[in-house]
């Protein structure tokens, strides 16, 4: 399970757009995007540089990857 850290998410329609881009990586599942949290939780085997990229190009900033 990966987590990330986001920044520049304030409501529902930027966690629907977090959620939509993680979908869009390969074998993701078990996503959980939290507003009040900051964060986002996968299982992927995606590389954490696609993990930014895909968060980054719906223009939130990724803070850190655990």
């Amino acid at each position: 399970m990966k987590k990330i850290m986001i920044e520049g998410m304030s409501c529902n329609h930027c966690v629907a757009h977090v959620r939509e881009a993680l979908e869009g990586l390969k074998d993701s599942k078990n996503i959980e995007v939290s507003l009040e949290g900051k964060y986002a939780a996968l299982e992927t085997s995606a590389t954490d540089a696609e993990i930014k990229e895909a968060i980054e190009e719906e223009g939130y900033d990724v803070i850190e990857i655990k």
